[in-house]
């Protein structure tokens, strides 16, 4: 059992990560609600992303860090998981965070391939200046986690648990699935849909976790995964960019296209059949 001394000092702990939460949220809702000001302009969409990209990368960052360090008990990682999922889903409003998203915006001819370019590139530079920030943050040694992270020089070591195609699955398969929740997500009650997103990202970090970390966000493991030793930068490519990417696109491709086809096909088929039998 553990003494309380010991207890006191992981409540210190998640005390201090969840203020560094806190403050990475309310940073980036400022810049938001200035984005927001300027919505007569051509490039606040360019700053909303930028800021929503930034709270997203610098959450994740306190997050991973305090759950590998700190030895949270289950229930608690999980609600914190679950809980910062909802902020940032609440607090996003139209940013997608995640190049799969513009890209998905080009291919439904909501935006031009120029703006998804540019909005890609403001979510990697949001997402450099997320790795700046938490360095920043951790350097000041406001916990003992951040003080033994600082000691070792910031570094974080392999995230895969498995081999590089069981990470890439998982990545493909946790993308997949949260596309799907959220080409869904429509027909559910407006005032559970975000808690139904939530939930099932919450679900994926806990299964797939071990493995890739579920992190099925090209730009979040950019800032999260890829300083980490262990494997390649291409592997790492391999893993947190191809894996998300198919995801995505064979969701897309599954539900709008095969399904449909599949559906108007077999429709086709009945009709010939019945008018056989008459």
């Amino acid at each position: 059992m553990p003494s309380r001394g010991a207890l006191t000092g992981e409540m210190t702990d998640l005390l201090v990560s969840v203020s560094v939460l806190a403050a990475a949220v309310l940073l980036s809702e400022a810049s938001r609600r200035k984005a927001a000001r300027l919505s007569g302009a051509v490039y606040w969409i360019y700053l909303l992303e930028a800021a929503s990209t930034f709270q997203l990368c610098s959450c994740t960052h306190e997050l991973k860090l305090l759950g590998e360090t700190a030895r949270l008990e289950l229930p608690v990682s999980l609600t914190l998981t679950y809980t910062m999922t909802v902020v940032h889903l609440l607090t996003f409003r139209e940013a997608t965070c995640n190049p799969c998203g513009a890209m998905e915006s080009v291919w439904r001819g909501k935006s031009s391939l120029r703006v998804a370019v540019l909005l890609t590139a403001c979510q990697f530079a949001a997402a450099v200046a997320a790795q700046v920030f938490a360095a920043s943050v951790w350097s000041l040694g406001l916990s003992d986690v951040h003080v033994r992270h600082q000691r070792f020089g910031f570094r974080c070591f392999d995230p895969l648990g498995g081999t590089v195609l069981e990470a890439a699955a998982v990545e493909l398969s946790c993308a997949f699935i949260v596309q799907t929740a959220a080409m869904h997500a429509h027909k559910l009650v407006e005032k559970v849909r975000v808690h139904f997103i939530a939930a099932v990202i919450t679900a994926l970090v806990y299964t797939g976790g071990g493995i890739s970390g579920a992190v099925f966000n090209p730009v979040l493991a950019f800032s999260v995964q890829f300083p980490c030793s262990g494997h390649t930068y291409l592997e790492y490519c391999f893993v947190y960019w191809l894996g998300p990417v198919l995801g995505v696109a064979s969701c897309i491709l599954l539900f709008e296209k095969i399904i449909p086809f599949l559906f108007g096909k077999s429709s086709i088929g009945l009709e010939v059949q019945k008018q056989k039998t008459q």
